[in-house]
């Protein structure tokens, strides 16, 4: 797989944000999309799935909020600095809702733990990538 940094730095077209600040925190939020859908399965097919469905919805929720940011990211914001900065304030919250109810069942639940652990990666790239666009 190409690293993220070498297929940004292969768009000929100047780029607002560098590389060195969307090829973190599009990894972060790759790594991220990825462990909320899993936690949330695991948390569905688990013996005690109907304690954790707030959590399981939040994890879904969170999965399709990140991955919209992830594409906005990838595109340079599509609709501008403003749209872009909203979305990154919207994943931030998603992605807190589901670390924190997520961090209520991470002492017996490995996916639960590394879950946590994702969205705070993500939750920091949001909140670095928003203060990368302040003027």
């Amino acid at each position: 797989m190409l690293p993220t940094r070498t297929l940004l730095d292969s768009i000929t077209t100047k780029a607002r944000l560098g590389t060195d600040v969307l090829a973190p925190a599009t990894d972060a939020l790759a790594e991220c999309e990825k462990a909320v859908l899993v936690c949330a399965t695991g948390m569905l097919a688990s013996d005690d799935a109907d304690r954790m469905r707030e959590a399981a919805r939040a994890d879904l929720d969170c999965h399709d909020v990140v991955g919209a940011t992830l594409r906005l990211l990838l595109r340079e914001g599509g609709g501008g600095t403003r749209l872009l900065a909203a979305q990154l304030e919207a994943c931030a919250i998603a992605c807190e809702r589901s670390n924190e109810l997520c961090r209520a069942h991470a002492g017996r639940h490995e996916h639960c733990r590394l879950c946590t652990q994702a969205t705070t990666r993500a939750i920091d790239a949001c909140h670095g990538v928003r203060e990368a666009l302040r003027p």
